[in-house]
């Protein structure tokens, strides 16, 4: 039995978003303000905590819905708003084993099922809709007589709560919803559309909800929450009482999690064994030893307290009697200690330093480690843990373990992210009924925005958060979930060299806000620089820079395609000339050789981008008359795509009339729109090179000329970097096409984060 996929509607910007599961661990990745948080905080809700669902957490595309209910209430109106409709849901689909029928018996939505898909609805639903309108009517009768004196003894108004049905729930939404659930039809089930949307079935009326909640004796759920070593901003508004909030916050000390797992598992106190009577025994013995040495310690004062006399008591007698626990010993800093040396080489002079001199990443790694191994064990009630107040017993082990991680990165360095995210899921298997053993399951789900984590993952378990635009005026932007073991699932040899060259480069993808392909070295060396002194705007955001040679940039199409994100293709024309080759027994055949780009004679690209993807041109003057907008995708993406590649360029050739060229490469465009700037770049054989070349005042088809014969062999990246040496940064400008793409792109990113931004908070969790 596992969780095959879930769908949550309505909850911040999770409007309608299908999420599916791996078997064993999904990574949640995604830009910020994506709805990563959204999901781990929706599953929370609705698994752990249903008392804490508040209306902010209600989409708030649904808000003006909301208060058109209320309008309808007081004017007497037709009411034309179905209130439920409008709250949070989630739908759990758990794909099951008909030997496993006795588990899911209870939730069985007819007696022919035979194995497969089985679904369950979690939905907010008013308590009684008539209650939560008189209420209301009579708060808003309240604030609308409302009033005070002026100074010339007019009424003035004034606005009160509630102002608006939404205004009223912000404050008494939790009275009056709760959480019920029902059965879904498996045969109903309908799975996400070209736009990623989900769309969850619809209930008929008949429907009827469950009697006890449906989850409680089939999976457990435990989470380790992103906020560690801080109080949850909520707990005062929870359901939970003081002393539950406080078990689980975070315990990064090891000291604590040993403390915690020894209550839960170890204490010899609760239903103590034949071992646990021998430490008993020894810890009742030393409590009678210390209390007689105490008492003949403390004789002397106790006989002058005694003499003192006070009124209503006669002959004070005063006793010690102390109370030893095991904890004790792990109450105090030095507890845990960690041996740093040992000079003697035999263990006898051994260095030891407490445990909070090691670094914070560690204690944090251990503390996760430490909770991630008490899950596992209370799960699988080892030793003591079925006997904690408050667990209940009287069901059998539940047969799936869920476990939520939030952002794990927190505080911990590169290399130890990558220790912990390949040891998860196995630490949590490590029990004698678990192991490879199917009788039980274990799904890990963490949230990241770490590109360590993404990179020691197997991308079959990342599920990419999409941010969607607004679908019209009067909806928010939303979010759609990409699963992209469809991307890498296979052994496609194009997948498979994407897979390849993100682990070996680029795994920041998966969190950034636009992408740019650039042809080679120089290009991923300057290009930054460009952004960082001449388009600010676009230097604050997360721009992840990919360098592919132009045969392999397409190769990326269905990835670009899943994630959505704004791309800006860097391309070089490439173009090429027909040669007519005639072989040793005089057949003549023609093949494409590189050459320098000219308009009016019949040349191709070579590069596939351009050929394939966009604009889907072969001839270099068609490619070179392109207009500006025919640059940017025509919208067969759903998302925003530009292509920039070189483009005519002016060189003026002093007394003479100006000439056209048009550049076959990054490096010769950007000396050409640079001359003067290049007299001054020094260092490296290519720039002196360079440097004579430009210095010799030749025409334009004489210098494009040179400059393409000699970059055909020259070390581009030393001349790059000799470009970054300029005392003035801004001097060089980037040629005018890759000028062209990073204005488009820098509009473009923004564009997307401001409707993603547009009234849902900038937080990843906000809506």
């Amino acid at each position: 039995m596992r969780i095959k996929f879930i769908e949550i509607s309505n909850f911040r910007k999770l409007k309608a978003t299908h999420l599916d599961f791996d078997q064993k661990t999904t990574i949640l990745v995604g830009a910020n303000n994506s709805g990563k948080t959204s999901a781990i905080v929706a599953l929370r809700i609705f698994l752990l905590s249903p008392n804490r669902l508040a209306l902010r957490d209600v989409t708030i595309a649904n808000w003006t819905t909301i208060d058109l209910l209320g309008e309808q209430w007081e004017t007497n109106a037709e009411s034309t708003v179905d209130f439920d409709a409008l709250l949070p849901s989630l739908d759990v689909w758990l794909d099951v084993r008909l030997s496993e029928i006795q588990h899911v018996v209870h939730i069985l939505p007819t007696l022919d099922w035979s194995g497969g898909l089985l679904g369950v609805r979690l939905s907010y639903r008013a308590k009684d809709l008539e209650k939560l309108k008189a209420e209301y009517l009579a708060q808003r009768s309240a604030a609308r007589d409302a009033s005070i004196k002026g100074p010339n003894g007019e009424a003035i108004k004034i606005a009160v709560w509630p102002r608006s049905l939404t205004n009223f729930l912000e404050r008494r939404l939790r009275a009056h919803i709760e959480l019920s659930a029902y059965p879904l039809d498996p045969t109903a089930v309908t799975l996400p559309g070209k736009n990623g949307l989900a769309t969850p079935q619809t209930l008929p009326a008949s429907a009827l909800a469950f009697d006890q909640p449906p989850f409680k004796n089939l999976i457990k759920i435990d989470e380790i929450a992103a906020q560690r070593d801080f109080a949850d901003a909520g707990s005062n508004e929870s359901g939970e009482d003081k002393g539950e909030a406080i078990s689980r916050r975070f315990k990064r000390r090891l000291s604590d999690q040993l403390r915690s797992y020894y209550d839960r598992h170890l204490d010899p106190s609760k239903t103590p064994s034949d071992t646990d009577y021998e430490a008993l025994g020894a810890i009742q013995a030393a409590e009678r030893s210390f209390d007689a040495r105490l008492e003949a310690g403390f004789a002397t004062a106790f006989e002058e307290l005694e003499d003192l006399g006070y009124p209503g008591m006669s002959n004070p007698k005063l006793k010690i009697s102390t109370l030893l626990r095991a904890t004790d010993g792990l109450r105090h800093g030095s507890s845990v200690q960690y041996q740093v040396a040992d000079p003697s080489g035999n263990g006898t002079k051994t260095l030891k330093l407490p445990e909070d001199y090691s670094g914070l990443g560690y204690q944090n790694l251990i503390a996760m480690v430490f909770m991630l191994m008490g899950f596992r064990d209370e799960w699988m009630r080892v030793e003591k843990a079925g006997l904690l107040e408050g667990v209940d017993v009287s069901h059998e082990i539940q047969p799936l373990h869920l476990v939520l991680v939030e952002e794990p990165e927190a505080h911990l360095h590169a290399q130890v992210q990558q220790v912990f995210i390949n040891k998860a899921y196995n630490l949590l298997r490590k029990h004698p009924d678990l192991g490879t053993e199917d009788s039980y399951c274990t799904q890990l789900v963490i949230s990241t925005h770490s590109s360590h984590v993404a990179h020691e993952a197997d991308f079959a378990s990342l599920r990419y958060f999409r941010r969607r635009p607004a679908a019209s005026s009067g909806e928010t932007p939303t979010t759609t979930v990409a699963n992209l073991s469809h991307i890498f699932g296979d052994g496609d040899d194009t997948k498979r060299f994407v897979k390849r060259y993100l682990k070996a480069t680029h795994c920041d993808l998966f969190f950034a806000d636009g992408v740019i392909f650039v042809e080679g070295q120089a290009e991923r060396i300057l290009v930054p620089h460009f952004i960082r002194h001449h388009f600010p705007e676009l230097s604050r955001r997360y721009v992840s820079l990919l360098e592919l040679g132009g045969s392999h940039v397409h190769s990326f199409r269905d990835l670009i395609d899943a994630l959505g994100i704004a791309t800006l293709i860097v391309a070089d024309l490439d173009a090429t000339v027909a040669v007519k080759i005639t072989d040793k027994n005089g057949h003549e055949t023609t093949r494409w050789k590189s050459a320098r780009p000219e308009q009016g004679k019949g040349q191709q690209t070579a590069n596939s981008v351009l050929k394939e993807w966009h604009p889907r041109k072969k001839l270099i003057d068609d490619l070179v008359a392109l207009a500006p907008t025919g640059h940017v995708s025509d919208g067969e993406e759903d998302y925003e795509l530009y292509v920039a590649y070189q483009k005519p360029v002016t060189i003026h050739s002093g007394d003479e009339s100006d000439s056209i060229v048009v550049p076959r490469t990054f490096e010769d465009a950007l000396i050409l729109e640079n001359l003067n700037t290049v007299e001054n770049i020094r260092g490296s054989v290519t720039s002196d090179k360079i440097r004579a070349i430009v210095a010799q005042s030749l025409s334009g088809d004489e210098l494009e000329d040179e400059l393409f014969e000699l970059l055909k062999t020259a070390e581009k990246a030393a001349f790059a970097l000799d470009c970054l040496m300029l005392k003035d940064p801004k001097i060089l400008t980037p040629p005018s096409y890759i000028a062209a793409g990073l204005k488009w792109f820098e509009l473009a990113v923004n564009k997307d984060i401001a409707e993603s931004e547009l009234k849902t908070g900038k937080a990843d969790g906000g809506h």
